[in-house]
């Protein structure tokens, strides 16, 4: 069957059928995803049993898979592979974390609208969540259109906006729930990087809001200033119109775009349930002060 799309939300994101992830992606369905991608920013593949190894092998299908995780306690990996990422509620023996665990404190982070790895020098392209095991009720991930947000600024914010820089760093969105116990060698990792406010997507040619929880400042305001204009940002950016909740499914895969997307998770008893989801994040081509302005 040919990759088919039903969209869901009037902006963006769509259910996308037909094909098997389990098996090879050949370079003309890869070229047809990503102008799905280019279209929807988010795809929604419900139905797909992965394991693993299919599901990073489906990543590198469209691009290379980050090599490392953005966590605390980076040693106790309860995964294979470095390269998938563990958005569960597990410890290593595969029992639930304990409600005090710094590693659920850190993973509480993931409740904030942001845009993976905007804290690496290199940020994420897209990202691929599949649901293993999933909770009764709850832990729902949202997603919001930045650039439906951009079309919607006034011009005068937006000729503003559109050349400043920010600083991204893994300490400023903790910080906003009060996490601040890192080791040295965190610290060191998660040192900030600075990244363009406005990007031009390279696919569809659009502009589009580069926002997160990870900023901690602008270059050339006040922090107070900057962060203030950044609240207001987000705040315009994730009004409903904007936003788009999916309701998870075992075997959902879910994809999306970070360059023009907002994304969070949210609330579900996690004390009380598991959570099982993994992560393989595919890495962009280059800093984004080295991509075109918008």
């Amino acid at each position: 069957m040919p990759l088919t799309l039903k969209p869901l939300h009037p902006l963006f994101v769509a259910e996308a059928t037909g094909i098997d992830l389990r098996q090879p992606i050949a370079p003309d369905l890869a070229a047809e995803i990503h102008r799905a991608m280019d279209t929807y920013a988010v795809l929604v593949f419900p139905g797909q049993a992965l394991d693993d190894e299919q599901q990073m092998n489906f990543g590198r299908a469209l691009g290379t898979l980050e090599a490392t995780r953005g966590v605390v306690d980076a040693h106790k990996h309860r995964l294979k592979h470095q390269e998938m990422n563990d958005i569960s509620n597990l410890d290593t023996d595969g029992s639930l974390l304990a409600a005090d665990d710094r590693r659920r404190m850190f993973a509480l982070g993931n409740r904030l609208w942001h845009s993976d790895s905007s804290f690496k020098p290199t940020p994420a392209m897209y990202s691929m969540l599949h649901a293993r095991v999933i909770p009764p009720e709850g832990g729902e991930t949202e997603f919001a259109d930045m650039r439906a947000a951009w079309d919607a600024l006034p011009e005068r914010t937006k000729a503003k906006i559109k050349d400043l820089t920010t600083w991204h760093s893994l300490i400023y969105s903790r910080a906003q729930l009060g996490f601040d116990e890192y080791t040295p060698e965190e610290k060191k990792a998660f040192a900030p990087v600075p990244q363009r406010l406005v990007r031009r997507h390279p696919g569809s040619g659009r502009t589009s809001l580069y926002l997160s929880a990870h900023i901690g400042r602008i270059d050339g305001m006040p922090t107070p200033e900057g962060m203030a204009m950044i609240r207001d940002l987000t705040e315009h950016a994730t009004q409903r119109d904007f936003v788009h909740r999916h309701h998870w499914t075992q075997n959902d895969l879910v994809m999306w775009d970070n360059r023009c997307t907002l994304h969070r998770a949210r609330p579900f008893e996690d004390t009380t349930y598991p959570r099982d989801m993994r992560r393989v994040t595919l890495t962009d081509v280059a800093p984004t002060l080295e991509q075109q302005a918008a």
